[in-house]
């Protein structure tokens, strides 16, 4: 009996934000079983953020099934609306929502550039795709080409990524809902009734402006309120360092303990040519999750190097360093100071006092002009940029990227 053999009935599943969600096809709850999806239940959406909001412990599987669900929900008013829109592109476009996500790593973005340095995760869930795609005989290509943009019906593209995108619409009511913070929550299913489609691209009815404007305000309050939280960042780049100093370790051939599919890439440095000639590479990735790394930090509490002994424990306890944030860099003669004053920190030296004394600097911006652009469609025909549509929204201020510098240090 083949995969798709054993899944003769239409499957549902209760979620707590979109309520039941249909899976209709035999293939796409066969994707969603595959260990690749699967895993997603073991990585957390928000990462370490549960340590500013302990509700925010959902994980990406629960988001991809949402923004799945929310791609039906699409698809369906574009069909209403007289777009045809045939089966196996309907098809397509499900698959492709449901492996937008499958090339994350452990805690997110913790392990880019870190572990894995030549990579991103979108370049890795591409390498996944495509094993996912021979694994069911070639039968994901359509879908692959919608997540790539190959496809003659650009707003499928659009529906899966963009600054529009399903993806979008069910993170930020996801989000919002598991941490508690009100400010997230958006009219994702208005702004969905509202999608229409004009020159092949994916535009909003003019009667919908004011929930496409909710959802950039909503979306720029939970960036600085969430995503971007002061305690939040400061413990991914606790993290990031932990990481950085175990890999430093293993490569000097000092033993660190971790389980296997994490110590490959502790102890080596992988470039996007090593994922494509040795398949092992990337099944050790498709083994990694939150749980590697958690095991691993209870692990390297008690390691003699006391650079990762602290790191752990303060991650593992919450003794997170402290934090600053300028819209300035820092003054390089303030950091010095900072070092010099906490060198008897764990009595370490100038290079290991870089682990806990540093600074870094996060940008973001709510809107980005010319970058497939969010499109308000008037009856008379013509369309116009939500940025200058909206007589609410400060164009130059929605679309100016806000760069802030930060200041990590021992407390």
């Amino acid at each position: 009996m083949n995969d798709l053999q054993q899944y003769k009935q239409r499957k549902i599943v209760n979620d707590p934000v979109h309520g039941f969600i249909s899976i209709p096809d035999n293939i796409l709850f066969a994707l969603i079983e595959h260990p690749y999806l699967q895993r997603l239940r073991r990585i957390k959406q928000l990462g370490l953020t549960s340590l500013v909001y302990p509700g925010a412990v959902h994980t990406r599987f629960q988001h991809t099934l949402g923004a799945f669900h929310l791609m039906g929900l699409a698809i369906s008013v574009l069909k209403n609306k007289g777009h045809h829109i045939s089966y196996e592109e309907t098809l397509a476009a499900h698959a492709a929502i449901l492996m937008h996500d499958i090339g994350h790593g452990p805690f997110s973005h913790a392990l880019e550039q870190t572990l894995i340095e030549s990579l991103t995760h979108e370049d890795i869930s591409l390498l996944l795709m495509d094993r996912l795609n021979q694994h069911f005989e070639g039968q994901l290509t359509n879908a692959i080409n919608v997540f790539k943009g190959k496809t003659e019906k650009l707003f499928l593209h659009q529906l899966v990524s963009s600054q529009l995108d399903m993806d979008r619409l069910d993170y930020l009511k996801r989000d919002s809902f598991f941490s508690g913070v009100s400010e997230g929550v958006i009219g994702s299913d208005r702004i969905i009734k509202m999608l229409e489609i004009k020159n092949n691209e994916l535009v909003i009815e003019a009667k919908g402006i004011y929930s496409i404007e909710k959802f950039l305000v909503a979306r720029r309050l939970m960036y600085w309120q969430v995503y971007l939280h002061k305690t939040a960042l400061v413990a991914e780049r606790m993290l990031i360092n932990a990481l950085k100093r175990a890999k430093h370790l293993s490569l000097n051939k000092i033993e660190v303990p971790a389980p296997p599919f994490l110590q490959t890439f502790l102890t080596n440095r992988f470039c996007s040519d090593d994922f494509l000639s040795n398949p092992q590479i990337l099944d050790d990735f498709a083994m990694l999750d939150d749980n590697d790394i958690m095991s691993s930090l209870k692990l390297w509490r008690r390691h003699d190097d006391n650079v990762l002994s602290c790191l752990a424990s303060r991650l593992l306890d919450r003794k997170l360093l402290g934090i600053e944030i300028s819209d300035t860099p820092f003054d390089k003669g303030r950091i010095d100071q900072l070092k010099k004053e906490k060198k008897l920190f764990g009595n370490m030296s100038d290079e290991e006092m870089n682990y806990f004394v540093f600074t870094d600097h996060i940008s973001n911006s709510t809107y980005n002009v010319g970058q497939e652009n969010i499109k308000i469609l008037y009856k008379d025909g013509t369309l116009k940029d939500i940025s200058y549509a909206s007589d609410m929204l400060d164009h130059s201020a929605f679309a100016k990227t806000v760069n802030k510098y930060l200041l990590c240090y021992p407390k």
